[in-house]
């Protein structure tokens, strides 16, 4: 099953300093409804807590790949 994304990170070809920033303006730029595909080499989840506070209610995370290697999460603006 092949989903269509609005857009797409791979946070792995970002310096660490940048990795939240870039992530955070895909998001930001995510029309209600849209979603963007974060690929990452770990388990994301200090972002999430991040997009708990910082994006309270505007957000939906679904872990479309769990590791070992790759996590792959679909994130929606609601």
């Amino acid at each position: 099953m092949s989903e269509t994304f609005a857009s797409s990170v791979n946070a792995t070809e970002y310096p660490p300093h940048l990795k939240h920033k870039v992530i955070f303006e895909t998001f930001d730029n995510l029309s209600s409804g849209e979603a963007m595909l974060l690929v990452n080499d770990h388990d994301p989840a200090p972002l999430r807590y991040q997009f708990e506070l910082e994006r309270a209610n505007q957000f939906s995370w679904e872990y479309l790949e769990r590791g070992p290697e790759t996590f792959r999460i679909k994130i929606g603006r609601l």
